[in-house]
This record gives C-alpha cells, sequence and structure tokens, in this order.
C-alpha cells in the first residue's frame, strides 16, 4: 500500500487541541430543547414526500451490561438482573411502531446496528421479539440483504449464540476487546478470555458473518508500547476485517466510572504517542487501511472501497458507507438524522417510559440545520471521510465563491498548509498522508460554532 499515514510527532503537539469528532455537523452540543416532537413529526412527513426518499438506517440503543467497565462514557444500565430489560423491551418496542408509522411502506431499510450498553445482555429470545417487531412495521427487502450489524460484548456469547445471531439475520459483528493484556484488564474491570474470543472469531466465520470488527483502546492503564504490541499482534493473528482503535479519554469529572481508575497507572502522553504510532505501523505491514480517526479495514472493505470513490460519510455509528439514508434512532439517548436535522430521545428510562405511556415520541432535544450548517457538514463530511474536497463542484452546487464564503476558514488553514497538513488550490483541499491523523483540527477551521463557545468539552483529536 502506497498511502502510508506518516507519523510526526512535532505536528501532532502543535496540533492536538479538543475537538469534536464530527458523527454530525452541528455537533450534539448544539442541540437545543426548542426542538421537540412536534419538529420531528414535521420531519418525518417531510422526508416522506421527497422526489425519491431516502432508504432508512435504523438504530437500536440497549443500554444493559452486567459489569462496569471502569474508562467507560457510553449511556447505560448497569445491572446483573436480566428481567430488568423486559419492561424496556416493552417500550422499545412500543417506538418502534410509533416510528415505523410515521415513514412510508415504500422506504426500504437497508442498515440495521444494535449499540449499547450491551445488545447481546439480552436473551436470544428477547432478541428475536425486537427484530420481529421491525418486520411488522418497517419494510425489509424480500431478499433480506440489509447490513444487519451488532457490538458484542465477548464475554455475553458463545458458539452457539453466535449461531443463533446469524440465524436471526445479523452478519455484521463488532467485538469490544480493548486489550487482550490481562493486567489492563483487571485495571479496567473487564477480564476476558483471549481463546474465548479467538473461538468467536473462529464461529463468526463459520457463520458467514459478512464483516468482523475487534474494538481495542489505547490509553488506558497499565498499557505500554511492549504490552500493546502483544495485543496488536494477537488482533492480527485474528484477522478481522475491521480495527477501531479508540483512544481513551480520561475524563473523570464527566464520567463517574473513570473515577475508579489509578491516575498514575494511565501511560504518558509520550508513551500514548508511541502506541499509537505503533498500531500505525504494525496494522499498516499487516495490510490494513487507514480509514480516519480510529479506523483501519482491509483493502477489500467495502470503507475503504467507498473512500476511495469518495462516497464514504460520517454518521453517530462511525465511518459508513450509507451516505444517503435517513438514520432513524431508538432507545434511549438515542440520536436520529431525517432530512436536515437531528433530534435525540430522553436520557433516562423513566422519562422514556413516560412519553411512550402518552404515545409520543420520545424526542426532547435536536436541531433545524440552516443552509450554512448542511454547507459546512458537507465540507468537512468530505475533509474527515475523503481526506479532499473539490472546491469547483462545492462552489458549482451552492452557487458561491468559495474562496469569499470561507475567507476566515482559508487563512486559518495557511498555516497548516504550510506545516504540510494539507494542500491548498485553486480547486482543491487536499489533506496529506501527514495531516491525515489531524482531520479533525484541519476541519475544526469550517465549523462556526467553534468560533462562538469554548471547545475543551471535547475530547482531545490524538
Amino acid at each position: 500500500m502506497d498511502n502510508k499515514v506518516i507519523f510526526d510527532k512535532e505536528l501532532i503537539r502543535r496540533y492536538d487541541t479538543f475537538g469534536p469528532r464530527y458523527t454530525s455537523y452541528p455537533t450534539a452540543v448544539q442541540f437545543t430543547t426548542d426542538y421537540g416532537m412536534n419538529d420531528y413529526l414535521s420531519w418525518a412527513k417531510q422526508s416522506n414526500e421527497d422526489p425519491i426518499p431516502a432508504p432508512l438506517s435504523l438504530y437500536l440503543h440497549i443500554p444493559f451490561c452486567d459489569t462496569i467497565c471502569y474508562y467507560c462514557g457510553c449511556s447505560k444500565v448497569i445491572t446483573k438482573d436480566k428481567s430488568k430489560a423486559a419492561p424496556y423491551i416493552a417500550l422499545l418496542k412500543k417506538e418502534i411502531k410509533l416510528q415505523g408509522a410515521l415513514f412510508a411502506k415504500d422506504r426500504e431499510v437497508s442498515q440495521i446496528h444494535w449499540g449499547g450498553g450491551t445488545p447481546t445482555f439480552l436473551s436470544d429470545e428477547e432478541i428475536h421479539e425486537i427484530i420481529e417487531c421491525i418486520r411488522e412495521n418497517f419494510s425489509l427487502p424480500a431478499n433480506d440483504e440489509v447490513e444487519f450489524g451488532i457490538e458484542v460484548d465477548p464475554r455475553t456469547v458463545d458458539q452457539q449464540r453466535i449461531k443463533n445471531l446469524a440465524d436471526m439475520g445479523f452478519n455484521r459483528i463488532s467485538f469490544g476487546v480493548q486489550d487482550f493484556d490481562h493486567k489492563v484488564q483487571e485495571s479496567v474491570n473487564r477480564i476476558q478470555s483471549t481463546e474465548e474470543i479467538q473461538q468467536h472469531i473462529i464461529s463468526a466465520r463459520a457463520e458467514n458473518f459478512q464483516s468482523i470488527n475487534i474494538d481495542l483502546m489505547y490509553g488506558l492503564p497499565n498499557q505500554s508500547v511492549q504490552s500493546f504490541s502483544k495485543t496488536l499482534d494477537t488482533t492480527i493473528e485474528l484477522n478481522p476485517d475491521r480495527i477501531a482503535i479508540y483512544n481513551y479519554a480520561h475524563l473523570p469529572e464527566m464520567f463517574k466510572p473513570q473515577r475508579r481508575i489509578e491516575e498514575d497507572e494511565l501511560p504518558s502522553p509520550e508513551e500514548k504517542l508511541n502506541i499509537l504510532q505503533l498500531c500505525i505501523d504494525k496494522l499498516h505491514d499487516a495490510g490494513y487501511v487507514y480509514i480516519g480517526m480510529d479506523h483501519f479495514a482491509k483493502e477489500s472493505d467495502d470503507l475503504v472501497k467507498a473512500q476511495k470513490q469518495g462516497s464514504l460519510h460520517r454518521n453517530f455509528q462511525g465511518y459508513s458507507t450509507n451516505a444517503d439514508c435517513d438514520m432513524i434512532a431508538m432507545g434511549i439517548t438515542a440520536i436520529s438524522r431525517v432530512g436536515d436535522n437531528y433530534s435525540q430521545n430522553v436520557r433516562t428510562i423513566d422519562e422514556y417510559e413516560e412519553r411512550l405511556n402518552r404515545d409520543e415520541i420520545p424526542v426532547f432535544r435536536g436541531i433545524e440545520l440552516e443552509a450554512d450548517d448542511v454547507l459546512r457538514r458537507e465540507v468537512i463530511n468530505q475533509l474527515m471521510c475523503n481526506n479532499q474536497l473539490d472546491i469547483k463542484k462545492i462552489e458549482k452546487e451552492w452557487h458561491i465563491d468559495f474562496y469569499y464564503y470561507f475567507k476566515s476558514s482559508m487563512e486559518n488553514l495557511q498555516q497548516m498548509a504550510d506545516d504540510g497538513l494539507l494542500t491548498i488550490d485553486k480547486d482543491k483541499i487536499t489533506i496529506t498522508t501527514s495531516g491525515r491523523l489531524l482531520a479533525r483540527s484541519i476541519c475544526m477551521q469550517f465549523d462556526r460554532y467553534l468560533q462562538e463557545k469554548n471547545n475543551n468539552r471535547f475530547s482531545r483529536v490524538i
């Protein structure tokens, strides 16, 4: 592969600031409670009336976990009582019915993703029950050719469960591993057997899952270059289609579970950078392509193909090939995108129950995008996903003089260009191999909201 990311510590230190991950633009920080259920209903109705209505992507949030992982910043409910899921499932099915009624039956579902929490906290019977509810209320293709993904805690499945998931239609699976090192696992309260995970990968292959992903995390306590090198070796040996390596952001003031982490056991900033460089080098040498942000994939993967074609997209689940979908997200805290707006469900199960008992879509905040938001979203998405921006195309589509409209942004980018992070010419902006790790910092120059508010609510870029 001839497009290896260049790791330049000096540039990383210079531009490693706090900034959004751009799973949306505007980001959730801009959502407001002025946006409510009636706004969402209006946008859903309007989306059906488009000349060519977009296909649908469904996201289901399952918040339950039976143990707490100390690094976690996700929305979750910690309990070992499996019976607590039943009332939530009943509410989720009610939302599925309410949401399904809003969208025209000729709008097929092209993607379904289950996240959490731990979706496999639920029993196979409960998962099947929800899937049947989806089939009853949304239009799935007759041949069932849907990207059907699920996030899995390796401790909650065995060979039979993986077979059952495949039989129910799941064809993409992601295993949350974080680290294979036992000492690191102990320090974050996520102990799991390497042998079991190896068997899970073998089982998923035997069941013909189209895509197998492994999630790792760097910056956890007791990690070092030496220890993480072994974790990468094990991961490469397992040969997943995709690998996500997330940067652990230690924010105990925001996420209570992180207060249980011993700060003196965290790797130094220098060691974290060395671990990241190790990841870049090892995975490249093993044949994985750096997609962007935290994601790597094999050359044959759909994400790599979409990036080469310039059609890659980012949403709240990360990188996606489904750029043209309206995303209907269900469950507590779930964020939808319908047309040019974003909306988020209520945060607690009690609020969720209260809204659904009134037969209300449980939206509590959101944002309707202005034309400027849509334009900047397109610019940021192209840079984040495809590492370049066709200026002439933007000018033609939006009837603007790009350099005049984004005068201050381009002035800010000039120093980055001088430092080799990107090239700028009359027709195109291209992020260089030296700048790809800092794509977020580049995109921040087009984010008008960052000029209006302090950005320290975000994690560091690296």
